[in-house]
């Protein structure tokens, strides 16, 4: 089993190569170098563990506002791409639930993830493909910020399945493998 200090070095990896490298969030660098990004590892994998952490998580942001974003990482559950859904719905679901809605959002990241109506084998899927099932909680008001300076966020995502197609999923899946 791998240790959770190496799971988050290699989460960063990922971030720093992926979502920073490739531009696919124009807010992470942000966060990454002020080092504001938490990092949760839940080694457990049953579903209540997952759900607990979730929420054990959620009030960590409540009490500590230095944190910008969290990212809870689960190396050894949700293997299969249809379970974990199911637990990003639960997820979104419970944030609703205990009243989160419009204070945190969820992403989702899955080495596996697949967009609705897209071939396995399509490079934009890279686009949310990571090295473990994770989630990534953010703050809406800092997400609502973000947004305004950076103009035109409706077109992130179509830029991003740009760049990975051009890319190829060869070269995607090269760079991603290349943060473990």
């Amino acid at each position: 089993m791998t240790d959770e200090l190496q799971i988050i070095e290699q989460t960063k990896n990922w971030i720093k190569a992926i979502v920073i490298g490739c531009n696919f969030c124009p807010f992470a660098n942000r966060e990454f170098t002020n080092d504001t990004i938490r990092y949760h590892v839940e080694f457990s994998a049953k579903r209540t563990d997952a759900r607990e952490t979730l929420l054990k998580e959620l009030k960590q942001l409540d009490k500590d506002k230095t944190i910008a974003t969290t990212l809870l990482i689960f190396p050894n559950a949700f293997a299969a791409f249809d379970t974990y859904l199911q637990f990003v719905a639960f997820a979104e679901n419970l944030l609703q639930q205990k009243g989160y809605e419009g204070i945190y959002q969820l992403a989702s990241f899955h080495p596996l993830y697949q967009f609705e109506g897209s071939a396995p084998d399509d490079a934009a899927n890279y686009t949310n493909r990571s090295i473990y099932p994770m989630l990534h909680l953010l703050r809406e008001d800092q997400v609502r910020k973000a947004i305004q300076y950076y103009g035109n966020a409706d077109e992130i995502p179509e830029r991003n399945v740009q760049f990975a197609r051009e890319k190829g999923e060869a070269y995607m899946k090269m760079l991603r493998d290349s943060c473990l």
